[in-house]
């Protein structure tokens, strides 16, 4: 037997705790309550929850903006404060602020200025990420001038200025349309395939399921699940959606549960596989027409509901 591959981890949390004062008599309201988990070198990982779970705390403890209570956090094999640890990491915040009026590339041009190293390499370094993000053409707008998407992307290359080898991406989805979050997911992808590390807080969780490696679940300040897809996710069918035509709903009396009636067309879903064919021979026997058949396996989705539910 060959030996076990190891995996190398560039971020650990272990047993984080976390509670913030409020009210006018403070009382400590728990926020992290031992948050626990790791991220491979070179993957995609998903940190999932609704609002008020916790997620952004978890990034600012990670990053030094705010000090957990308790709990170990390392990078790379170091204390999470080091400036070791520190260079080697990117962030975009849910909610950057820019100075509206800086042209795209004197913005990354600034940025640039609060690392060290050659300003030429620094200047085509600008022009390589602004072709990153799709932004070339437009290097000389004002940021002020720029759609959500545009500044989400040019908020991307600012925390990619420093070639960093872990990238912290907090909502980076959010508020985009689906052009937007397609062209975003492309780039997230694409860092990967630099040998990136990325880590996505979000709620948004088609796009993640579609891009990440391994994902946990935060509810109410615990991690609920973690793991990859495939370990999370259940491939059983749950049930089998069917489009249709030329049949009424009497005729599926008790075959299958109607979703929807367009026009001339049903949507109905059938649990029991079973009825499947003896579906089709009646839509066969009435002259009617299947549309559409797709069998709706467990989703992110299904798994995140069902988490949130019993947390």
């Amino acid at each position: 037997m060959g030996k076990e591959e190891k995996f190398e981890e560039v971020l650990k949390v272990q047993n984080l705790h976390k509670a913030y004062k409020t009210g006018f008599i403070p009382r400590r309201y728990p926020v992290l309550k031992g948050i626990t988990f790791s991220v491979l070198k070179g993957e995609i990982f998903g940190y999932l929850g609704p609002n008020g779970a916790g997620k952004t705390t978890t990034l600012k403890c990670i990053l030094g903006l705010i000090f957990p209570d308790s709990g170990e956090i390392s990078l790379f094999g170091q204390p999470h404060l080091s400036l070791e640890a520190k260079e080697k990491i990117g962030y975009l915040p849910e909610n950057p602020y820019f100075y509206e009026y800086l042209t795209a590339e004197e913005f990354l041009n600034f940025y640039a200025q609060l690392f060290p190293g050659d300003r030429m390499a620094y200047k085509g370094k600008i022009k390589e990420l602004l072709h990153l993000v799709g932004l070339e053409k437009v290097a000389d707008l004002q940021l002020r001038k720029f759609s959500r998407g545009m500044l989400q992307r040019i908020g991307l290359a600012q925390a990619l200025i420093n070639d960093p080898e872990l990238v912290f991406l907090d909502e980076p989805l959010g508020g985009l349309d689906p052009i937007g979050r397609k062209e975003l997911r492309d780039i997230i992808v694409n860092l990967k395939e630099q040998g990136k590390t990325v880590f996505i807080c979000s709620h948004i969780l088609q796009d993640i399921e579609m891009i990440c490696d391994r994902v946990a679940i935060i509810v109410a300040g615990r991690l609920v699940a973690q793991g990859s897809l495939p370990e999370l996710i259940s491939e059983k069918v749950l049930f089998t959606e069917i489009t249709l035509s030329g049949l009424g709903r009497s005729d599926l009396e008790g075959l299958g549960e109607f979703v929807s009636i367009r026009g001339d067309r049903a949507l109905i879903k059938v649990y029991d596989d079973n009825k499947i064919d003896e579906i089709i021979n009646l839509i066969r026997e009435k002259k009617g027409k299947i549309h559409s058949l797709i069998p709706r396996t467990e989703t992110l989705e299904d798994i995140f509901v069902d988490m949130v539910k019993q947390g």
